[in-house]
């Protein structure tokens, strides 16, 4: 530290606060001010300490305003603020107390490590809007959200906002306008009334920054950035390529819109938003991610063995039939045959068997999926695909050329005429080396088609869509089917990456799986009414949060042409309770009956009110497709997974 400038700074405020606090050092400096690491000696305890610059201080005006909003944010008390402790004015020093944290900027943290997972992202910018909308409610209004002023604490990972306000009361140097010009709201830019929702437009700023390293408007001067604040539109965040899932981008865009009415309505409606967000992105068991990745898709080493032997096979069972052994060729290749489909299924069934094992059932396999599609979908977006087109063509001829040969040679062996002909040119034995080299190019054609389709699948689908509709789809339940039967009982897997209604479905499953069988002859096709009950529930669902985004992308959520569209996410929301409900009703009734404290009539009566909650549910589906279909939503934006 100089002897002078900084140094006599130091030196003077510390004999100024001398005996009620000891500065350690500056841990900061900008235009609002300078901020020192020191103790509180009556406490013990650190603190930081913000010092309005002494030039600035000298000014009456700005030093009682500064310090009435120090003062006002001193009142604020919650989890994602951090507290002032106090806001004094001492020896000609104006300055505020407060906490300590032990951490780093959200701007330091870019800087040093580069931009936020989308995941660690939206739980940050969830806790910033938790703390902006507790301050909204108390009628304070931020005016400088960006980087700087987020804390990120090192030993728990919490959120903390900073300044509250201040930057209104400092101002700026020259123009009267407060505020950082790369995060500063066009309404703020130009000095007029500001609300709330100019926070969420610095807001919407920073998580531009927080994702992209980079900020939404860039210039020479600060005159420039302002300008483009004021008359261009942010761009997208998604035309950027970042893996940042489409509604978490969404919600971005929309906090960067120049009209405050086309923000969001409030900091505690973006965090309820961003809190969905992640709650969609919940991580999923490792059992289940492995299976979804890895176990559950044909295309190891196993694969290409297999293809290899049914090629092999091939040829062999048709040198038998070409040397006359037509019994003997025909057993081989009806084998072939049998094993080609045998042998894949029983992979699956086997892969589905480790999966019980762990815990999961077949109703786990939809969400896992949709949930690696989802993330698949991310990453295809930001995918060039050009450098497949060589693999493509590469992979095509190879298909079309193998399966030509074997294709003409299966013609042949068919006709007759043509084999004898070919025979007596070329003989027993090269008409045997013919038709091996044509099953093996048979083989070889089959997995080039399979490559080239799969290299092709993955321009407009992510990998694993194919899979998704096996396992989906009557072949994947009847693998857990026969897996089943080879499993008996498995260790409980946690139920945190389960939807309420797939968790209460499956524990009812399990208390009817475990009563007598008399008992279960009684109850009636209690598993049938679980399973629609599950399907219905899951169906509203996806229906109310397709709505529920519709209504949150159009951002202008309480106008009025959106009414009919609200009323029917409300109705799709409350038989999504009705579903969950009846879903509760039958496990609850189980476990009485486990317990002797409930009859059989008693839980088929339940279980007829729940059917006609399920039928209910079905009425309300059909008619809200046929309501869909007029007000131009498509169908699919309404079933697609999230």
């Amino acid at each position: 530290m100089s002897s002078t400038g900084l140094g006599e700074l130091f030196f003077a405020f510390q004999q100024a606060v001398a005996g009620r606090y000891s500065i350690d050092r500056e841990i900061g400096r900008g235009g609002m001010g300078v901020v020192f690491l020191a103790r509180e000696v009556h406490l013990d305890r650190p603190v930081a300490i913000k010092l309005l610059p002494p030039e600035r201080a000298a000014q009456r005006t700005l030093k009682d305003r500064f310090l009435r909003e120090a003062r006002l944010a001193a009142k604020l008390s919650h989890p994602n603020i951090i507290p002032i402790h106090s806001v004094e004015e001492t020896g000609g020093f104006v300055f505020y107390v407060m906490a300590f944290v032990n951490g780093e900027t959200l701007a330091e943290r870019v800087r040093t490590r580069g931009p936020l997972s989308s995941t660690e992202g939206a739980r940050v910018l969830r806790e910033v809007a938790w703390a902006l909308a507790y301050a909204h409610e108390q009628g304070l209004v931020h005016r400088d959200v960006k980087p700087d002023n987020i804390l990120l604490e090192s030993s728990t990972g919490r959120v903390l906002v900073a300044d509250f306000g201040i930057a209104a009361a400092l101002g700026d140097a020259g123009d009267g306008i407060s505020g950082t010009p790369e995060f500063m709201s066009p309404e703020q830019a130009l000095g007029t009334t500001l609300d709330a929702r100019s926070d969420l437009y610095g807001l919407g700023a920073t998580a531009f920054y927080m994702f992209s390293g980079k900020f939404p408007f860039e210039g020479k001067t600060a005159t420039e950035v302002l300008a483009k604040q004021i008359t261009q539109p942010a761009p997208p965040l998604s035309s950027l390529g970042l893996t940042v899932p489409r509604k978490l981008a969404a919600l971005v865009d929309r906090c960067l819109a120049k009209a405050p009415d086309q923000r969001p309505e409030s900091a505690q409606a973006l965090a309820e938003q961003l809190g969905v967000a992640l709650d969609r992105r919940r991580e999923m068991p490792a059992a289940l991610r492995t299976f979804v990745k890895r176990a559950a898709r044909l295309d190891g080493p196993g694969t290409l063995l297999t293809a290899g032997l049914f090629s092999i096979s091939t040829a062999v069972g048709g040198a038998f039939l070409v040397g006359g052994g037509y019994g003997i060729g025909l057993t081989v290749l009806l084998a072939t045959a049998v094993l080609s489909v045998a042998t894949p299924f029983a992979a699956l069934a086997d892969a589905a068997r480790e999966l019980l094992k762990q815990g999961f059932s077949h109703r786990d396999i939809g969400p896992a999926f949709d949930a690696v599609l989802e993330q698949g979908r991310e990453e295809l977006a930001l995918e060039n695909a050009n450098h497949r087109v060589r693999v493509e063509r590469v992979l095509a001829g190879l298909a079309v050329a193998g399966l030509a040969i074997a294709g003409v040679d299966a013609l042949m062996l068919n006709f007759r005429p043509v084999l004898d002909i070919t025979i007596s040119i070329l003989g027993q034995y090269g008409m045997m080396i013919v038709d091996a080299v044509a099953g093996f190019a048979g083989g070889v054609g089959l997995l080039a088609a399979i490559g080239y389709l799969s290299v092709r699948d993955r321009k407009v689908q992510p990998v694993g869509t194919f899979w998704a509709k096996v396992w989906k789809g009557v072949v994947g339940r009847a693998a857990f089917t026969v897996a089943a039967k080879l499993v008996h009982g498995g260790r409980v897997s946690a139920l945190t990456h389960r939807a309420t209604e797939l968790s209460l479905g499956m524990a009812a499953e399990q208390l009817y799986e475990d009563l007598p069988k008399e008992t279960r002859r009684a109850l009636g096709d209690i598993p049938g009414v679980l399973h629609r009950l599950q399907d219905d529930a899951q169906e509203l669902r996806k229906r109310h949060d397709a709505l529920q985004d519709a209504i949150a992308e159009s951002g202008d959520s309480s106008g009025a042409e959106y009414a009919d569209v609200r009323d029917m996410r409300d109705e799709l929301h409350a038989k999504l309770g009705d579903a969950v409900g009846a879903l509760e009703t039958i496990r609850l009734n189980l476990l009485r009956l486990h317990a002797c404290s409930a009859t059989v009539e008693s839980v088929t009566t339940h279980l007829d009110l729940a059917a006609e909650v399920s039928a209910e549910v079905e009425r309300l589906i059909a008619a809200h497709a046929d309501v869909e279909r007029l007000l131009k939503f498509p169908r699919t934006a309404a079933t697609t997974p999230v």
